[in-house]
């Protein structure tokens, strides 16, 4: 392993660590209310834009995972197959299309929204954070406290994610999620914010499932589908589920 590796690693382990000794008790506060919502039959939506979505996207339809977990997809946001894909990021700072995207979605209030957003300075993430709680939702920020401390806002409150959400988890990135350097790299560069945000949202989910069995209520949880048996599991978890769930036909 070059020492560039073993640095790589070592600043995500670092950052990983203080993510679950420095947020245990938002973490955990974060599970109770997707437990209570999972308990009482809500539904639950991520969103994210750019490379801020594969954490959400990380936690729908996959093996392990609570079914009723949705994605909150703005078209030609979520992800980089936008062409060009410098569009992705223009999207982010219009006004508007989040909440459009949202009042077009199922999302009702009593459900619950993660957002998903590194700087929480963008249009998208701030409008669609207060929007959603104006419907009633809960709204669960993980976005890094760092960048309000040292960039402005793009919205014209002059705020950001984190001041429109009920609980807050810090993902601890610095800013320019780069956590290395060397001579004649003209920045910096190993970003881990996708690899921290996972993290986070995936304890979440990990905790919420330890409350549902402690109530006696069974989690809802998709199997692999590549273990015998997990197709049919997943066929009739998904039809117990429909009514909470937005992403089959």
């Amino acid at each position: 392993m070059t020492d560039l590796a073993g640095q790589y690693f070592d600043a995500a382990v670092s950052l990983l660590q203080r993510a679950r000794d420095e947020e245990g008790g938002n973490l955990e506060r974060a599970a109770e209310a997707l437990a209570e919502v999972v308990a009482d039959g809500r539904r639950v939506f991520a969103f994210g834009a750019g490379h801020s979505s594969l954490p959400a996207q990380d936690v729908v339809y996959r093996a392990g995972g609570l079914v009723p977990m949705n994605l909150l997809a703005v078209p030609g946001v979520t992800g980089v197959d936008v062409m060009p894909a410098p569009l992705s990021s223009a999207l982010e700072r219009v006004s508007g299309l989040a909440t459009a995207t949202l009042d077009a979605s199922p999302a009702v209030s009593g459900d619950l929204l993660f957002v998903i957003s590194l700087s929480g300075r963008n249009m998208m993430p701030v409008e669609l954070a207060a929007h959603a709680r104006e419907r009633g939702l809960t709204v669960i920020g993980l976005t890094s406290l760092a960048y309000p401390e040292a960039v402005s806002s793009r919205h014209p409150s002059g705020t950001y994610l984190k001041d429109h959400c009920d609980i807050v988890l810090d993902t601890k990135i610095a800013v320019g999620d780069g956590e290395l350097a060397v001579e004649g790299a003209p920045t910096t560069f190993g970003p881990v914010s996708t690899l921290v945000a996972s993290a986070l949202i995936q304890a979440v989910v990990a905790v919420a499932v330890g409350k549902l069995t402690d109530r006696g209520v069974t989690p809802p949880l998709f199997r692999s589908g590549n273990v015998d048996g997990g197709t049919e599991w997943n066929a009739r978890i998904l039809a117990e589920q429909a009514d909470r769930v937005f992403y089959t036909f």
